[in-house]
Order: structure tokens, then sequence, then C-alpha cells
């Protein structure tokens, strides 16, 4: 069965609890020469094969020894409670049923009243406490406990989150911890051996070994387990490695110990291991986490515009003459895109020199950068190939870089708004918001809303502080607009508002 077909029928188990990469090594310029060598006489172990006439020399050093003594101190078991109630937008609403079955009840879904208890593994990226795990490995959990390799406890809190990637960092109050250096995911090859590192439930450590079957794999992951996610990235590397639950967060590592991706999931028609397994890349990782530890939220930024895969069929359709690009189905109005002068139509076939042949390999190379920063483009309309750049902006259309606001009091337009705390934030799944404290005299009496609202878009703006709420809304020009987000208990509303 072909792999397109297998994906497309597949009923995806994505096993959040479990994502558990494979282990590989690096075949590349360097292995090559030592096989030269090898040949020649050089230190190795041959095998000959009885099916065939030549010899296959093994290099000194292809164990995973090194590999896995240096990066299993560095991956830590990560224990969560929550209260249990149950929350609209949360990526554990929408997990599949073979979880529940997997994991037992309480794990996924809408989680009955009283204390609830989950676990994953995380990787120390940081000698003084920071470490990174899978967004979901956290999700919605009030309390945060670190286990480290060598069993000292520490309460960890929450630095922020991305469900868009689901990746979220952690911070210990401790000095001079064992840490994963950070690879090259881009490095990669489909064939290398990569190590599968985990710290789950009370197995202490585990450490599994496979190759890379595949790079930027979209599986539509995170937004089957979160429907009410507007975005997502997904440009997993795919192993074939055994998955083991907890393993979720733990580190994908090249036979170097360098932590080229973080597990996520799994993809499977029964729950159970099937053969595939997903982790988020070290590139957009690392990228993420510097976002988290410098602003307090993910700059994300945008190459504006809507993007397609082409296949046979499509390109027959469109009377395009490759197949290897993505095709620009739709450019946002004064977006980065529309700004450089690109169309919908044209077919995107490299960013900054890398190629690009699927959708999902544009968002990763789009995901390294902030708003504002410049790409180079190259393209295809028509027969001719074309260079522009980009400069590329928020989901605002700007370029402007965001931190995350302090909660404060702000009184607007006769009523009074804060910012969400960063609980709030995490338990709710959304990107921020503004929370109406106190709805006073203001035209928001009018509307049906009730205190403690949290307003997340103003039309198809999103909301990211108090002075967005004036300025979106004076936009409008007296027009009516919607007002969409949701209350503390999850409950989501919008309401129609004219000023």
């Amino acid at each position: 069965m072909k792999a397109k077909q297998f994906f497309t029928g597949l009923t995806l188990s994505a096993i959040l609890g479990g994502g558990v990469a494979a282990g590989a090594y690096k075949w590349m310029d360097s292995t090559t020469e030592r096989l030269v060598q090898g040949q020649n006489g050089a230190s190795g172990v041959i095998y000959t094969s009885d099916m065939r006439s030549s010899d296959v020399v093994v290099p000194d050093g292809l164990n995973f020894l090194t590999s896995a003594r240096s990066v299993t101190p560095a991956v830590v078991h990560i224990m969560t409670e929550s209260s249990g109630a149950g929350t609209v937008g949360s990526s554990r609403g929408g997990m599949d049923p073979f979880l529940r079955e997997f994991f037992g009840e309480g794990f996924g879904g809408h989680m009955p009243q009283g204390a609830q208890r989950s676990s994953g593994s995380g990787v120390i990226i940081a000698a003084d406490g920071f470490i990174v795990t899978n967004n979901h490995v956290v999700d919605g959990a009030d309390k945060i406990k670190v286990v480290l390799n060598d069993k000292r406890t520490y309460e960890a809190t929450l630095v922020g989150t991305d469900p868009t990637t689901d990746i979220a960092l952690l911070k210990v109050d401790a000095e001079r911890l064992p840490t994963a250096r950070f690879g090259s995911s881009d490095s990669l090859q489909v064939g290398e051996w990569v190590l599968a590192v985990g710290n789950p439930m009370d197995l202490t450590s585990t450490v599994t070994a496979g190759i890379v079957s595949a790079k930027g794999r979209n599986i539509n992951l995170l937004r089957s387990n979160n429907p009410n996610q507007r975005y997502s990235i997904e440009s997993f590397i795919q192993t074939d490695a055994a998955v083991n639950p907890g393993n979720s967060g733990g580190a994908l590592v090249n036979l170097n110990g360098e932590l080229v991706g973080i597990n996520t999931g799994i993809a499977s028609p029964t729950g159970a291991f099937a053969g595939y397994s997903f982790a988020v890349p070290s590139s957009i990782v690392r990228k993420v986490v510097e976002d988290l530890r410098e602003y307090g939220k993910v700059q994300r930024a945008l190459l504006g515009g809507e993007i397609r895969d082409i296949d046979a069929a499509f390109a027959e359709e469109k009377g395009l003459k490759t197949l290897d690009g993505v095709y620009l189905a739709n450019v946002s109005e004064h977006g980065g895109a529309d700004d450089a002068g690109l169309f919908a139509g044209d077919v995107i076939t490299a960013i900054n020199g890398v190629g690009v042949t699927k959708g999902s390999q544009l968002l990763e190379q789009i995901a390294r950068y902030r708003p504002g920063d410049e790409v180079e483009v190259t393209y295809l309309r028509g027969d001719k190939e074309n260079t522009v750049l980009v400069t590329l902006k928020n989901m605002e259309n700007s370029t402007e870089l965001v931190k995350r606001s302090v909660a404060k009091s702000v009184n607007l337009m006769g009523a009074t708004f804060q910012n969400p705390t960063e609980e709030e934030v995490h338990r709710l799944g959304i990107a921020g918001g503004v929370r109406v404290a106190d709805l006073g005299n203001s035209a928001f009496n009018e509307t049906g809303m009730k205190e403690g609202f949290i307003i997340t878009h103003i039309g198809d703006n999103q909301v990211h502080e108090p002075a967005d709420v004036e300025r979106f809304l004076k936009s409008m020009d007296g027009n009516l607009v919607y007002l969409q987000g949701v209350y503390p208990d999850g409950l989501k509303a919008y309401y129609p508002f004219r000023e």
C-alpha cells in the first residue's frame, strides 16, 4: 500500500502520551569516509552475506552506547496534576478514543471531577533548569513535578507554550543540571539511525533505536486533537521506533547524542504501536524555545497566503508544468506575499535556497523566522522562475514583535479589561486575549456578555492586549462586528457589537 494511501485511510490514534521516536545514525559524508577507510584495512567489522557477493563494513562506534550515556541524564520524567474540570478547546478534549483505552479512563476527553494525573517526558536544555516538552504533556495542568534521572524531584513552573507546534517550556529552580545539546534536524537523512530517549512512568528511562523513515510529514495530528486550533505547524520527523507510553516530550537524538527532535506522537489504526512515530524537528523546537524565553510567547511569522500541495491531477487541472513545489492558492491583502508581488497561482519552489516540494516543508522553513525577517522566495510563474524578497508579518499583518503582557486593569470605553493569566491561557487552549473584568455602564452590557468573558478575536483580528480592543473596534467605523471568545469554564461564545 502506498504511504499516501495509508495515511489517507488510516484512522489516526494520536497517542500523545506515548510519542517515542527512534534511533538513527548519520550516514553522510564522514560515514562514507570511514567506510572507505574500513575497506582499505582500517578497523571495522566485516560481515559477508551469503546472498550477496559484496562485503559490508560496519565502522567502529556503530553502536548506541555513547549517545545513550550522554543524553539519558538530561531526559526527565514529568508528572502533572489538574483539577479535572473539562474545558472546551483543550487538546485533551479531542483525543482519539484509543488514547483512553491505551492509558485508562480520565487521561483524555472531558475528564470527571476530581484530581487527574498524567505524565510524560522532557529534556533539560539549559543547566539552570529550562526543560522542553510537549504542550499536550502539561496541557491543563495545575501542578507540574519533574523527576530527574538521578531521582531528584522539583516543582516546575510553566514558562510558556506553543500549541501550534505542541511545544512547551518549563523551569525548575536548580543549577548545574545535565543538558542535551541541540543538533541539526536539517542534516538528518532518511535511513539514518536515531535514538529515542524517554523517562516514562515508573521505568526511570528508556532508550529505543530505529531509522528516520521520512521528513516533513504532515498527518494533521495537532488539528485532529484540537479542532478549535486555527493554525498548526506540522513537519514531523517520522521514525520506526517502538513506542512506549509516557515518552511524549522525550529526546530524539543522533548517534553523537545531539538533540534533533522532540518525540510527539504515533499514528496507529488500533491504538497500539504500528511502526510510525513522529517528532518535532529541532529546527522548530529551538526557535520556539528562544521565543518563549525572550518574549514569553512565540513570534509567529507568516508568508501571507493559503497554500496547497501539488499532485498530478491538480497540476493537470491548473495547467502546471511541475509537481515539485507548493501552490499559492490565495494571497492575503497587505500580507508579506502580497507586498512582494506574489500572485495566486504562483508555485513556490524554495525558501532561502532550500527546496520545498510540499506545504509542510514550506511551513517548517517559515517557522524559523520572526515577523519583520526577510526570506528569499523562489517561485514559478508559468515557465519563468523568479526570486523575490518577502518581509514576513504576523497574524495582524504587522512586523511588530509582541511580548506577553503583565495582567493589569485598563479602563476603556466604560469597561475594565485585564489580560488573562498564563494559567488561563494554557488551560483554555487559547493564544491570548483580554478578560472583561467589569462591564460598568459600557455598551458591552447590551450584547449579553457577562463579566469574566475573555475576548480572543474581534472580527478576524486576534486580540492580545486591552489596547487591541479599542483599536480594532475603532477601525470598524461603526459597522457591526462580532466579539469572539471563551468563558473561564471553557464555554465559547460570540457577541454582535456596534459602537
